[in-house]
């Protein structure tokens, strides 16, 4: 088996998710629960990375070509989005921080981008599963073969995974809306 598909896996799409959701759902202090954010997204983006190094390693010492496919366009973009939002990341928000002003105004686009680059990997990580399938079965593996259904169920959960995650972060507060209307009747 080999261990790079797994570390960008575990890496970009369950650490990432971890981190992402960590933000808006431990019962921490605001501080404490960024501190959580910023670290879980640098784990993520070491094994990711790693994940990366490994792959070319391996296609390296495979005399397998590099960046043919668009698995590894997206996912290569993706990784080094990732890298750059956790940078600009870091900077505004943690160390040495910028000014609440500027903080309030990068919030909402740290935000977004910070989904888009999730959605890049969750697409590579589909791509990635789709690619390993066809060379499976353009080696003799059945389409209907316990391998080739695990890689289809591992794929649907990922994908799963990642629209509860972003429905969930993109999901207005649970206090009251905007509007005044809210989900608990007022006696």
């Amino acid at each position: 088996m080999q261990v790079h598909p797994v570390l960008m896996l575990i890496g970009f799409i369950i650490i990432g998710s971890e981190a992402i959701m960590s933000y808006k759902t431990l019962p921490w202090s605001h501080d404490t629960n960024k501190t959580v954010h910023l670290i879980l997204h640098a784990v993520a983006l070491f094994l990711g990375s790693f994940g990366v190094y490994v792959a070319f390693k391996f296609h390296n010492e495979s005399g397998i070509a590099n960046l043919y496919s668009l698995h590894s366009w997206v996912g290569l973009g993706a990784i080094i989005l990732y890298g750059l939002q956790w940078v600009s990341g870091f900077l505004t928000f943690f160390f040495p921080g910028a000014s609440p002003t500027l903080r309030r105004a990068m919030l909402p686009w740290h935000v977004r981008a910070g989904i888009v680059v999730y959605v890049l990997a969750l697409l590579a990580a589909e791509l990635g599963f789709l690619e390993k399938l066809t060379f499976l079965q353009a080696a003799g593996l059945g389409k209907y073969s316990s391998e080739a259904l695990l890689v289809n169920f591992t794929a649907l959960v990922v994908l799963l995974l990642g629209a509860f995650v972003v429905l969930y972060v993109t999901a207005p507060a649970q206090s009251e809306h905007r509007l005044g209307y809210s989900s608990v009747r007022k006696s």
